[in-house]
């Protein structure tokens, strides 16, 4: 079976979508980048590396620092589908970004988007 397109994607393609979601529901790109810190590990400035050395987004999550565990809390629907439900893990990852970026747009606290 082919592998879904979005893990081939840069995820510097899809990032400025991030960051406009966001920004139009007036939240920040700092906010967006502290999420994907959050959820993955990465530092700042390693996340700027991969999005300047435009990785896919299956590349993104594979080298992950330390895939934060709360993000296991995360739950509901993002494109129809309850993201708990997710059997395979490179797309479940992708959609808990997805989830916690709509979360952040619809302007949920930091405290409860980070889980704590």
């Amino acid at each position: 079976m082919a592998k879904h397109r979005i893990y081939t994607m840069s995820v510097a393609q899809v990032y400025p979508h991030y960051v406009n979601k966001a920004e139009r529901k007036g939240r920040t790109k700092d906010e967006v980048d502290h999420i994907i810190r959050w959820l993955t590990g990465y530092t700042q400035e390693q996340l700027e590396a991969l999005l300047e050395a435009e990785k896919d987004f299956e590349t993104f999550f594979a080298e992950a620092p330390e895939l934060n565990p709360q993000r296991r809390k995360i739950t509901g629907v993002i494109c129809g589908i309850r993201v708990e439900e997710i059997e395979e893990p490179t797309m479940q990852e992708i959609r808990y970004l997805d989830k916690l970026i709509d979360e952040l747009a619809r302007g949920k606290a930091m405290e409860k988007i980070m889980r704590s």
